[in-house]
């Protein structure tokens, strides 16, 4: 006959994997826990989306199983739960990758000239082949982890409907006047060809320190005190880490308030006579307080000896420094400015009162002013530190914001190159090299340049990495970059051989690199547009104030502050595999933004009337306007070049051509909430805010669609997120643009709850790279382990906000600990309730009708119930986990089923068997569904093997706590049999006495009324339990000598300098004032005049051992252990090995666990009397008829000092 519980030959979580996904995907269960919660309240999730040009790694299994936990733990909550899955397709990551296939850079796209020209069109579609590469990896992670997830309809950011929804979130902002173009300062990477937002320059890992060329660069003035040209020549001396922009220079800035000095010295390496001008407090930094004259005459430098003597002449405040000038460093090119309608007034008015300096480029479009005179000044600027450096700052407005900005304010020009588009450029151009002479203009040439000046480094990288020489086939040889001379090194030595370097030096600073590159970046002027975040900062600041971050260090410290400190959002990006921007200009920049393929197509049809286009590109290839099925938007591609291609026109039908930029593609993936929905084209809308307009369904979506709508727009009714987790990193990044789209476009948050995960580093606490060989492969980890033991070690191991230490070793113990004793438990009854026919099925005893052991174990479930929900619903999996763990291992199986295995021994159902089997049955099917969202794999598999009503324990429902169930004086009781048990255990241990060797007593001082009656209810079983003879109270702490031992670390922060007298004080406690202190929880006195308090958690309280005694603390509760040894115990100590070695022989025999037996054992002198004294207790225990103790031919026994044949036969 089958067994209706089934047995398995052993614990395989890989097969158990196997074999229950293989049931899943039979019957459908993913799409059956959506579908059988239809008309149910829903949990709205939004995956963020992974890009599947890369390997998914272990970390991916952390984030995926937290996201997979709390979708099914809502699903068996009776929500139903959508879980749609994501593909990130565009961006660098990409690009990088095409491009290092095919041995290109980006220079050569679109670029005939080049030897290794590709297309825009082919080139984007590698791209889309090549994005997609890894999805099958990607699927296979996520069945083999059991990620519930929709991967058949996933959305792909590079769907054309997904790219319409983001034109329309675009135009929406556009409207709200929250998208510009600007021209302005920006990181730029010159290895990836394009600029970064500030968001991607703030991912973790970005900013590194470095170690770089420096020089303290001496400027000659022009206009000095009298008193600073009597010792040699005057300079002003500014420090930089960036030689290279030196010849861009045109201002130094100082401090108002700073105290600055005129100092008479010699220069370092020359010995050349110079007084510099420099901040006091920066002087030491420089020269040897030591050698500082006060008196007489400076006397004479000695290089050899290092030997510089110094002295101050001259004091004087900043503001007294501004409007000197100082000489050019480095007269490459005379600073200029571009002369239009737009140029600032001082550029205008020095134009037109300085006529013989106007020129214009080459092509006669533009005019431009050279402005030498108005340069190398000194101005003022606030933000000038002296924390290093000399408190002068060198200013290359080309390359800095902040100096952009201060240098604009002063009216200091631009030292600007013109190239041959008579475009305006920093002298560093996109590759990150100096221009060129052929590629600027001509007139510029002739009217700013010494060419023979800048031809000597014109061409030149100003970094290595930046070179093609360190990178060959686009891989970056960093060892051979750092190791050859870089451009500011050759800078420096000019300048030391010049006389105008002071100090040159390698300096450790942190500076950004490109997120995508790992090299450095540049700061560059640069056209882009922008989005206006800045026009909401306060509204995000107060959303964010309503999102449950865990940890919420991250929603106030990290996430809060970026939004405090918040720069607008540059949009722009200079690729060419990205969502294109929707937005065409013509000469005079007028502007039109798309924010539909109807739009667009109505536009172009304007375009073709015009005469513009020759005919619509979309019509030409059958594309209809509003109707949105994939058939119709798969006609087109909405990428370039195609878009490219389009050209519209203005009011007086003059072309009008699509801004190259594409976008950010954080933006792409800040859009998913609607795109994915292509809404408002289509996703159902808010039916409350549906409601409120007044106005119909198609009413009011005709006006979303056509942006006609009046107020904030209705969102989707799939919004907001109920709950989002990704990594650290998404924290600036996706969770950002989610949260700053939602609040410009909705007014609203994006995402109600969000767990942002640490890093999941290597056992050491090392990051994992490729690279140090220290990568875990999660295919790997779920093949030898499973994935249920993985998920659950990555969860509870730590918090999912905290760092990871991932060791294959915890998830093999995790494996053993908590799944080996689930099955260990389980097998325990299906063994003998198949054995007894027990029938789950069958009327229930009464709770009061069971024992107190089930009655407690019972109540533990249901608190364990209410505990893990508790945990669950403040996206705490890591809790709601541990809780699961310490009730199967500490209450379930080490305590309730070690407890009561004899009551399923009997023969017959009795009451009190039949209630044994239904308290276990009810825990282990309460652990089958309380599991199922952290282990579905085993959770189903038990489930089933319990007889389980559905298909599945996913298309189940979470257990309900029961509250009358629920005793938690019982709780109390029991849970203080098992702490002192724990300690007396520990306290064996500590002297090697085995738990079958009984002892006389353990003695507790009880601290008050309420513990020692909780103790004594449980008195007998923790006798037993730990084998002792009697549990004695004493009246306070009896014989017991405690002490106080400070916890300086938390005492130290509290107490300050009064810690020392406070734990005099403390190590002063009598024992009476030790006690009041354990049970009162804190204790005040004065020290030196000041009224303090101590808690008890301040402080660790330490019982002393005594002769004969082993003492043990654990919070308010004591133990002492008597371990003196009477022959008497020592007796019955080897009578119970005795029955352990028999008990061992039954089951080496193969006898069932009823079969009676006669026992013969050999006689010895050191267990003889023993077993005479305790035969009975013996025979009870092994199910003996007879023992006697006689020569036998059975199998030999070991002990701890002498050996014994033990002959087991059944009896007849």
């Amino acid at each position: 006959m089958a067994k209706k519980f089934a047995e398995h030959d052993g614990l395989n979580l890989v097969k158990t994997n196997q074999e229950v996904l293989a049931e899943w995907e039979k019957n459908d269960i993913f799409h059956k826990s959506i579908d059988e919660r239809e008309g149910c309240p829903q949990f709205i999730f939004f995956e963020g989306p992974p890009s599947a040009n890369g390997h998914p790694g272990i970390h991916h299994v952390l984030a995926r199983a937290i996201k997979d936990t709390f979708n099914r733990y809502k699903t068996m909550k009776g929500y139903q739960v959508h879980r749609k899955a994501g593909w990130d397709t565009h961006g660098l990551p990409v690009e990088l990758g095409v491009e290092k296939e095919l041995g290109i850079t980006k220079k050569d796209i679109d670029n005939k000239a080049s030897q290794k020209y590709i297309s825009t069109e082919d080139y984007n579609k590698k791209c889309r082949e090549n994005v997609m590469m890894f999805t099958a990896e990607w699927r296979e992670l996520t069945e083999k982890m059991g990620y519930f997830v929709d991967l058949d309809h996933p959305y792909i950011t590079y769907d054309n409907k997904y790219i319409e929804t983001l034109w329309w979130l675009l135009k929406q902002l556009y409207n709200k006047g929250l998208l510009y173009k600007g021209y302005t300062i920006q990181p730029y990477s010159p290895a990836a060809g394009t600029g970064l937002s500030s968001h991607e320059l703030n991912q973790p890992g970005c900013y590194r320190d470095v170690k770089d060329t420096t020089v303290t660069a001496q400027f000659l003035i022009k206009d000095p005190k009298a008193e600073w040209t009597k010792h040699g020549k005057p300079y002003f001396i500014a420090w930089t880490t960036t030689p290279w922009t030196l010849p861009s220079n045109v201002a130094l800035c100082v401090g108002p308030k700073i105290d600055y000095v005129a100092v008479e010295t010699y220069n370092l390496y020359d010995g050349q006579l110079v007084t510099l001008i420099m901040a006091e407090s920066r002087v030491s930094a420089y020269l040897n307080p030591e050698q500082e004259v006060k008196e007489g005459e400076l006397g004479a430098f000695d290089k050899e000896n290092k030997k510089c003597p110094w002295r101050i002449i001259d004091r004087l405040k900043g503001t007294e420094l501004e409007g000197l000038h100082y000489q050019q460093l480095m007269r490459w090119v005379k600073p200029c400015e571009k002369v239009d309608d737009f140029s600032p007034t001082f550029v205008k008015d020095y134009a037109e009162s300085h006529a013989d300096k106007v020129f214009a480029s080459e092509d006669g479009r533009d005019t431009f002013v050279e402005m030498d005179s108005e340069a190398f000044r000194v101005i003022l600027g606030d933000y000038v530190t002296t924390e290093d450096g000399t408190g002068i700052v060198h200013i290359a407005p080309t390359f800095g914001a902040d100096d952009a900005k201060v240098a604009k304010d002063a009216n200091i020009p631009a030292l600007y190159l013109i190239n041959q588009q008579g475009e305006t450029r920093p002298m560093v151009d996109l590759q990150g090299k100096y221009y060129a002479l052929e590629d600027l203009d001509h007139n510029f040439i002739q009217a700013c340049v010494d060419k023979e000046a800048y031809g000597n480094h014109a061409g030149d990288y100003v970094k290595n990495s930046y070179n093609p020489k360190y990178n060959p086939d686009g891989v970056w040889d960093k060892k051979a970059s750092e190791k050859d001379e870089d451009l500011n090194i050759v800078l420096c030595m000019e300048m030391k051989q010049e006389g105008t370097a002071f100090k040159i030096e390698k300096h450790v600073h942190n500076y950004p690199h490109c997120w995508r590159t790992d090299k450095p970046v540049l700061y560059y002027p640069l056209d882009s547009w922008f989005i206006k975040d800045t026009a909401k900062k306060e509204r995000m600041v107060e959303l964010n104030n309503t999102i449950r971050w865990q940890p919420e260090s991250t929603g106030t410290g990290r996430f809060g502050n970026w939004l405090e400190n918040l720069n607008d959002w540059n949009l722009s990006r200079s690729r060419f595999w990205g969502t294109p921007l929707p937005i065409w200009r013509d000469d005079k920049r007028n502007e039109k933004c798309i924010g539909s393929l109807e739009e667009l197509y109505a536009e172009v049809e304007k375009s073709v009337a015009a005469g513009v286009m020759k005919s619509n590109p979309l019509k030409d290839k059958g594309f209809v306007p509003g109707d949105y099925s994939k058939e119709n938007y798969d006609k087109i591609d909405l990428h370039r070049p195609y878009v490219d291609d389009i050209v519209l026109v203005n009011e007086a039908g003059e072309p009008m051509k699509r801004e190259s930029d594409l976008i950010d593609v954080w933006f792409d993936s800040g859009s998913m909430p609607y795109a994915q929905q292509h809404y408002p084209f289509e996703g159902e809308i808010a039916p409350e805010g549906l409601k409120a307009t007044g106005k119909s369904e198609d009413e009011y979506r005709r006006e979303l669609v056509t942006s006609t709508y009046e107020g904030i727009p209705v969102p989707p009714a799939y919004y907001p997120a109920d709950f989002i987790n990704e990594g650290v990193d998404q924290t600036r990044g996706w969770f950002f643009t989610l949260h700053a789209i939602s609040t410009m476009v909705f007014d609203h948050v994006a995402f109600k709850n969000v767990i942002s995960t640490g890093l999941v580093l290597d056992a050491k606490g090392n990051k994992m790279s490729k690279h140090v060989g220290n990568v875990t492969n999660p295919f790997e980890m779920i093949d030898k382990y499973g994935a249920d033991p993985v998920r659950f070690y990555m969860m509870t191991n730590s918090e999912p906000w905290d760092n990871l230490k991932f060791d294959p070793n915890g998830v093999d113990e995790t494996r053993r600990k908590l799944f080996g004793t689930l099955y260990n438990t389980y097998s325990f009854f299906a063994l003998y309730a198949n054995v007894d026919g027990f029938n789950a099925e069958a009327e229930q005893v009464a709770l009061e009708k069971r024992p107190e052991i089930d009655r407690w174990i019972i109540s533990k479930a249901n608190s364990l119930i209410k505990g893990v929900e508790h945990e669950l619903e403040n996206f705490d999996p890591t809790r709601a986990g541990r809780l699961i763990d310490a009730f199967v291992n500490d209450d379930l199986s080490n305590w309730y089923v070690r407890l009561n295995r004899k009551r399923f021994w009997g023969t017959e159902m009795s009451e009190d068997k039949l209630s044994a089997y239904q308290t276990l049955y009810t825990c282990l099917m309460t652990v089958a569904k309380l599991l199922a969202p952290f282990a579905p794999f085993y959770a189903d598999e038990l489930y089933h093997d319990l007889g389980g009503k559905l298909e599945s324990v996913h298309l189940d429902h979470f257990p309900v706590a029961d509250e009358q169930a629920i005793d938690a004086d019982l709780e109390i009781r029991m849970g203080m049999a098992q702490k002192i048990t724990s300690m007396t255990l520990a306290l064996r241990r500590k002297v090697n006495i085995k738990v079958r060797q009984p002892l006389a007593q353990i003695i507790i001082p009880a601290i008050d009324t309420e513990q020692k009656q909780h103790i004594e209810a449980v008195a007998d079983l923790i006798k037993n339990e730990v084998n002792v003879k009697e549990l004695l109270f004493v009246e306070g702490q009896g014989m017991l000598v405690k002490k106080i031992k400070c916890n300086f670390r938390v005492m130290g922060k509290k107490f300050g300098k009064l810690m020392k007298s406070v734990a005099a004080h403390m190590d002063a406690l009598t024992q009476d004032e030790i006690a009041l202190l354990e049970t009162s929880g804190s204790i005040s006195f004065e020290v030196e005049g000041q009224a303090v308090t101590v808690e008890a958690c301040d402080v660790d309280i330490i019982s002393e051992d005594i002769p004969g005694w082993l003492v043990s603390n654990e919070g308010n509760l004591t133990v002492a252990l008597e371990v003196e040894l009477t022959d008497e115990l020592k007796q019955e100590g080897i009578a119970r090995e005795v029955i352990n070695r028999i008990q061992n022989l039954r089951k080496e025999c193969g006898l069932e666990i009823t079969d009676r037996i006669v026992v013969k054992i050999s006689p010895h002198v050191q267990s003889d009397a023993a077993i005479k004294m305790f035969a009975e207790m013996i025979k009870g225990q092994v199910l003996a008829n007879a023992l006697t103790i006689v020569d036998n031919d059975g199998a030999e026994v070991a002990f701890d000092t002498f050996a014994l044949k033990i002959s087991v036969q059944k009896a007849d």
